[in-house]
């Protein structure tokens, strides 16, 4: 996998960087967007650009590269996985919670008509 989807000598520093610190910022900016009832298409251009702030962030601590498109694709796509699972989790409370004559929650990540 080192190579394919990081390029780290050890996919501990990939976990750690992008998976435990973009993702807790990732399902952040969901909240952040969900809470503000900003579209799903914000919360893709925010996650875009988070996904270069973490390329950054493994070029400045572990000598990683820039501008390399391979890894800003997996790191962006770990991100929007964390950044859409937190929009619809508060999305989803926020339905369940305003408008609890019209919705309650189907599971943790949707909501079904009364």
């Amino acid at each position: 996998m080192q190579g394919i989807l990081y390029e780290e000598p050890s996919i501990l520093q990939f976990l750690f960087i992008t998976v435990i610190i973009g993702g807790w910022t990732a399902w952040r900016t969901g909240k952040s967007v969900a809470e503000n009832w900003q579209t799903y298409r914000t919360l893709v251009i925010y996650t875009l650009l988070l996904g270069i702030g973490i390329r950054f962030v493994h070029h400045a601590l572990f000598a990683g590269t820039m501008f390399t498109l391979q890894y800003y694709v997996v790191d962006t796509i770990v991100l929007l996985l964390f950044s859409t699972a937190g929009y619809r989790y508060y999305r989803t409370r926020q339905m369940a919670n305003n408008y609890y004559w019209l919705y309650e929650k189907a599971s943790p990540f949707s909501w079904r008509a009364k």
